[in-house]
């Protein structure tokens, strides 16, 4: 099997990853709330538990990008890490206390830690021009499998009978679905996912990168668009797996070493993080990620109580919510992949970030306080929720997309480790900012307005510096010869 070959396959091994996690995230989401009642935990067990997830990948993330920066290997970190995916998901099917429930998020989240080692893989695999879109791409998997998901939920909530010893019903079958699609997908990861060598040293001992894509150079990596592959893989009707393989990659250099890379020097050699992460246009790169991915879990935290208290929704109801939101996300994908294309990175954070201003502005307004009648309330749910979603395509994809260029190659695991560890912290604070304050949406809101100004601030004093340095498409070379 040739390089173009093992690279296909390994890029839609990938997006079923993320496809997963979403599905994992959409099938649990809906449920998590009324299965805690039914332990009798306490209403901020709702937000320790959503937090539990994202605190384990803060801490695993840095490690497992370190761990794939010194050895140029990923394979081994995803398989290690989709043990403990498999071993949560269990103990969540199990559930007899609201202690094993938290326990349980707590273990599968050391899986998610894995992502910062794919997005460094990804870095390393792909051209500066390029990364956007293939990012745009990846991440979108996992919107498709947040749209898939309360599918699978349709169908799950009809479950009651016993396992031997264990009570399989609509709230404890998505641990036991999960704990099977992620065994699939080790043999999955074993079978079609290569340690393939970076773009560089392949051009180095081929004909240059560019030479070799020619006119192809045109098209991107991957072609969402010809698949309407809700960006991720497979979804309703939107992308499927033979698909993802065209898109994820569609041009590669010819015939590559079969042998997986080897490091050859240490990448942490002169590394300092001070330099590194201190830098101006990274720290406002990790604010935003921070600010972008608070707002939204603390907004996702509250939308399952709200719909509940407004307007009534159970299990199905909001299921069927989540699926909607996740054919506006992809689209907001596919929207941002194509103006990647035509506009800077920098200039897609601004819209994106001016969006997520303009949506909170209307939850403060309309939301902390609902009036009028049952349809004049749903509309304006309706609207917060559409313009809160369609920012968060334009925010998530360009960042980390910067944050690529703007740091370096060499220790890309690490530095995506960092970063998703920003985000994980978010994602922790941003349930529990919201879990309290339920009952006070002003002060909720509020709060999120205020980081939002932040960071619109802090990007309009560091826009010049908010671009790919010259020196980052040569930085290996320059290592090596310091």
């Amino acid at each position: 099997m040739d390089y173009r070959q093992k690279r296909k396959l390994s890029f839609l091994t990938i997006g079923l990853i993320f496809l997963l996690s979403g599905v994992e995230y959409a099938v649990i989401l809906p449920t998590i709330w009324r299965y805690l009642q039914l332990l009798e935990a306490p209403p901020y067990f709702l937000g320790l538990g959503l937090s539990a997830f994202s605190f384990s990948g803060l801490v695993t993330g840095p490690v497992f990008g370190h761990w794939s920066d010194k050895t140029r290997t990923t394979k081994k970190i995803i398989l290690f890490s989709n043990v403990f995916e498999i071993v949560g998901n269990f103990m969540y099917f199990m559930g007899y206390s609201k202690w094993l429930l938290l326990s349980s998020r707590l273990v599968a989240g050391i899986g998610a830690g894995a992502g910062s080692s794919i997005f460094g893989f990804l870095t390393r695999t792909t051209l500066p021009d390029e990364r956007a879109r293939v990012f745009a791409a990846v991440m979108a998997c996992r919107q498709a499998g947040l749209l898939i998901g309360p599918a699978f939920n349709i169908f799950l909530r009809l479950c009651d009978f016993k396992l031997g010893p264990f009570v399989v019903n609509k709230y404890t079958s998505p641990g036991l679905f999960m704990c099977g699609m992620w065994l699939l997908m080790q043999l999955a990861v074993m079978v079609v996912y290569w340690d393939i060598p970076p773009l560089d040293s392949i051009s180095e001992q081929n004909t240059p990168l560019r030479e070799v894509r020619g006119e192809e150079e045109e098209e991107p990596l991957m072609s969402l668009e010809d698949q309407d592959r809700t960006v991720g893989v497979e979804s309703c009707g939107s992308v499927n797996p033979e698909q993802t393989e065209t898109q994820l990659s569609s041009e590669l250099p010819p015939s590559p070493p079969d042998s997986p890379p080897t490091a050859t020097s240490d990448p942490f050699e002169n590394f300092n993080a001070s330099q590194e992460f201190l830098r101006e246009e990274v720290v406002v790169l990790l604010t935003a990620q921070f600010i972008t991915l608070f707002n939204q879990t603390a907004l996702e935290t509250m939308v399952t109580p709200l719909t509940q208290k407004y307007f009534g929704f159970g299990e199905l109801g909001n299921s069927v919510m989540y699926s909607l939101c996740g054919v506006e996300v992809i689209a907001g994908f596919f929207l941002v992949r194509w103006l990647s294309r035509v506009l800077e990175d920098r200039v897609v954070l601004a819209v994106g970030l001016v969006i997520c201003s303009g949506a909170c502005v209307w939850c403060l307004i309309f939301l902390a306080n609902p009036q009028g009648g049952f349809a004049f309330e749903l509309m304006e749910f309706i609207i917060g929720v559409f313009l809160q979603l369609l920012g968060l395509p334009f925010v998530a994809v360009s960042q980390v997309s910067l944050f690529s260029k703007v740091t370096a190659e060499k220790t890309q695991g690490f530095s995506q480790g960092v970063r998703r560890s920003v985000g994980g912290l978010a994602t922790i604070l941003g349930p529990l900012w919201a879990g309290g304050l339920i009952g006070n949406l002003y002060v909720m809101l509020g709060m999120m307005m205020f980081l939002l100004t932040l960071i619109m601030i802090m990007m309009v004093l560091s826009y010049e510096k908010l671009v790919e340095p010259p020196r980052v498409e040569h930085a290996q070379d320059s290592e090596n010869g310091g």
